[in-house]
């Protein structure tokens, strides 16, 4: 049957930055489509626990700050993931970081936080999971892109550099690691009502104009992605790579 694709009994994902916001939806609906799963973060990813417990997965919490990671503690992150769950078939990487200034303006520090925790943690982290994945002969990552991986964006240069970076990773990986039945592919989230995006809700004229841009008229939320990354962690997307998804409410379409 078509839905057994789609399911993830038996799978171990580690999803970054998912102690709110969409990290935790994307953890949430893997462990509902029946993953086991670690969740990475700097901060507290207890709630996101109890909400993956209570649905009878297991649950492995990962206290990192990718902003001071390096390659080398990446790597552990991997191995700690096998060595406590048994395995790692899903990498999901969410983590992420805007700082906003005009070009002008914008400083040193401003661009690197946002290049470290955005492009460099996105392939090293990938990398060390491809290393576990080729060994095992199968493997699904499945980065974060955005709107602004197509499009120039304002007064956020790093976060527009990074994300369009993302994409170019993801097809770059694709196309090396599809051979080992690899699969690295990207969701490109619309206008999101998350944390990130506080500032231009905030604003009621920047928000109208968001608003007036979407053809479905409204916000996107966790729940809008929980089918894309359930698809993407899964068989049914076996013979996809390298894409770059936009869940957008039509952003791009107008």
């Amino acid at each position: 049957m078509v839905l057994d694709s789609f399911r993830l009994n038996g799978r171990v994902a580690l999803v970054t930055g998912a102690a709110q916001g969409l990290g935790q939806g994307y953890a949430i609906a893997l462990a509902e489509a029946g993953a086991d799963v670690a969740a990475l973060d700097r901060s507290e990813v207890s709630e996101t626990g109890k909400l993956i417990t209570a649905l009878g997965r297991r649950f492995m919490p990962i206290q990192c700050d990718l902003r001071e990671a390096s390659v080398d503690d990446l790597n552990q992150v991997a191995s700690r993931v096998v060595a406590e769950m048994g395995r790692l078939d899903i990498l999901v990487n969410n983590a992420g970081i805007i700082r906003r200034a005009p070009a002008l303006e914008f400083s040193e520090k401003d661009w690197d936080d946002v290049l470290q925790i955005n492009l460099k943690a996105t392939f090293f982290l990938s990398q060390a999971a491809a290393k576990v994945m080729v060994k095992r002969g199968e493997g699904k990552i499945i980065n974060v892109a955005s709107m602004l991986s197509f499009q120039g964006g304002i007064i956020v240069p790093s976060y527009t550099a990074a994300k369009s970076a993302v994409a170019g990773v993801t097809r770059a990986l694709a196309n090396e690691w599809a051979k080992h039945n690899i699969n690295v592919n990207a969701i490109a989230p619309g206008y999101m009502a998350t944390d990130n995006t506080a500032p231009l809700r905030a604003d009621p004229v920047r928000s109208q104009t968001i608003l007036d841009r979407i053809p479905a008229g409204r916000w996107g939320t966790p729940d809008d992605l929980k089918g894309i990354v359930v698809f993407l962690a899964s068989a049914a997307s076996d013979y996809m790579n390298g894409a770059i998804v936009p869940v957008d409410g039509g952003w791009l379409a107008r």
